[in-house]
């Protein structure tokens, strides 16, 4: 392990392969991968203070708003102070960086770019199983039986803003809150942004810009 500890975030539209992109960063470099939809669904099943609030909106099929994912976040971020780590899924907005700036210095941000097209692909392909945040996609991931969790057994959903006619509004409302953190982290520089259509050819470059900041745990082969 590097003698610093180093803290990074993988930002990227949905459909961007960024879960992808985190697990591969993770097993490469020995980094606590960090999702805030994960750390959601476990506030939700504890049933805290927080908890109760995102259900309150989850139920009402709503976004959970910025405030609520932020609370989450600080209070899960605060307990890995002395932690490599990579955060999946936050920060989507400039309240939540500058949040985010107030417990602690990022070293690095991923930024993936990923084409319109490719994204409405992959997202109207997305089945997910919703107690676990497993995803599938029905061209390149299938389930082993159709519409059937490969774990659980229990009933895959499609989301509704998964759906086609859904999708370009999913689309530009994240690229309208990701542009000013885009911006930001562009004018400290640390922002490296990878563009293409495949996370398989993206990933080689992924992973040689983090050799040069933490050494590698497994080859690159291994992935």
């Amino acid at each position: 392990m590097a003698s610093k500890v180093l803290r990074a975030v993988v930002l990227g539209p949905p459909g961007s392969g960024k879960g992808t992109v985190c697990e591969r960063i993770a097993r490469s470099f020995g980094l606590q991968h960090l999702s805030s939809g994960q750390f959601l669904r476990e506030s939700l099943r504890r049933g805290g203070e927080v908890g109760v609030l995102a259900k309150q909106y989850l139920e009402r099929g709503l976004l959970v708003p910025d405030h609520v994912i932020t609370r989450v976040m600080m209070t899960e971020l605060e307990k890995r102070r002395a932690e490599h780590w990579l955060l999946d899924g936050f920060p989507r907005t400039l309240g939540q960086a500058e949040a985010l700036d107030r417990i602690c210095e990022l070293d690095l941000v991923i930024s993936l770019n990923i084409p319109f097209e490719t994204l409405k692909d992959r997202l109207s392909a997305r089945w997910i199983h919703p107690a676990s945040g497993r995803v599938y996609n029905m061209e390149f991931n299938p389930p082993h039986v159709h519409g059937i969790d490969d774990l659980t057994g229990e009933p895959l959903v499609q989301r509704e803003d998964d759906k086609p006619e859904a999708i370009a509004a999913r689309l530009r409302k994240y690229k309208d809150a990701a542009k000013p953190v885009i911006e930001l982290y562009k004018s400290r520089g640390i922002l490296h942004s990878f563009s293409g259509t495949e996370t398989n050819k993206i990933w080689p470059y992924v992973y040689a810009l983090l050799s040069n900041k933490i050494p590698p745990v497994h080859s690159e082969e291994e992935n």
